[in-house]
């Protein structure tokens, strides 16, 4: 085990719209055995009162208020970001309808000191409602290393449903992609840090992921498939976070999921016009820059 050192870490949580979820999320944040060094909220031009809660409720919390919904991924890239320029040394990332149990991130901090090297993130087991391993958060793993802490399994990628990582690999590698707006962001950034690094599922670290239902991300998705049809494309083809045989092999399993997908539509039609916009903008562009994704949308974005 490394000498254990009291990191900066600070938590990034995005949010839009669901303010009853994000006091759950920030309670239990409050909460942590391990206390978090700083709170950043990022709320996404939500309607419903969500940053005044904040100011009010959780004053030791610090809200940046967008101007405009940039998505999940818009909202990441703008947090981390912002960490990164507070110096934080660990960045604990997550969705606001996430609630941490209060050893969560005592857990991953304990996973990390004992692994070497070090990781460049660490993720959190994640369950539903019932308790449930979750299956819209579960890692892609990797072979088992010796090394390895006895309640912790090597993975390839993770979800932003709790991952903690280390600043200077993202300082390294770069920030979340703003323009992919929602789905595979996470994806491509844990991979882009994770390509010749390691990384953790740590399953003494719980979270409960509080979605409506439970359910993959091959559930009948409607317009939204064309955001996990272009940022797929975008991923096998612009990002450096597979080598090549990985694509093959995630470019297997993503024509699968597809399948499985349009196979449970009630709206077939809907799927082939969705794909067909997919493929056309995924191969014809690339993602912007973060600066211009994210110009105007907040303070010194």
């Amino acid at each position: 085990m490394r000498e254990v050192i009291h990191d900066h870490v600070i938590a990034v949580v995005v949010t839009h719209n669901r303010k009853k979820l994000l006091v759950e999320a920030l309670t239990a944040l409050r909460a942590q055995t391990r206390p978090v060094d700083t709170v950043i909220v990022v709320d996404n031009a939500s309607t419903d009162g969500t940053v005044s809660m904040v100011r009010e409720r959780y004053p030791e919390v610090d809200p940046i208020e967008l101007s405009r919904n940039t998505g999940g991924a818009g909202g990441f890239a703008a947090g981390v970001a912002d960490a990164l320029g507070r110096g934080a040394d660990l960045i604990w990332l997550m969705d606001d309808d996430t609630v941490p149990e209060p050893s969560a991130l005592a857990a991953l901090l304990t996973a990390r000191s004992r692994a070497a090297p070090a990781p460049a993130l660490v993720a959190s087991r994640v369950v539903w409602t019932d308790g449930r391993d979750h299956p819209m958060n579960t890692p892609r793993t990797r072979p088992a290393r010796p090394d390895v802490p006895a309640d912790c399994a090597p993975i390839r990628s993770a979800s932003f449903v709790s991952v903690l990582v280390d600043a200077t690999v993202v300082r390294e590698r770069g920030l979340p992609i703003a323009d992919y707006f929602l789905w595979n962001d996470d994806f491509e950034f844990t991979t882009r840090l994770l390509r010749g690094r390691l990384g953790l599922l740590c399953r003494s670290s719980i979270v409960v992921h509080k979605t409506t239902i439970f359910g993959s991300t091959d559930i009948d998705p409607g317009p939204r498939f064309f955001y996990e049809v272009r940022n797929k494309v975008w991923l096998f083809t612009r990002s450096p976070g597979l080598a090549p045989a990985e694509r093959v092999l995630y470019l297997g399993s993503t024509l699968r999921r597809w399948a499985r997908t349009y196979a449970r539509s009630a709206d077939r039609a809907a799927l082939r016009r969705e794909l067909g916009r997919g493929l056309w903008a995924g191969a014809r562009t690339r993602p912007r820059p973060n600066a211009e994704v994210l110009h105007g949308a907040g303070p010194g974005l």
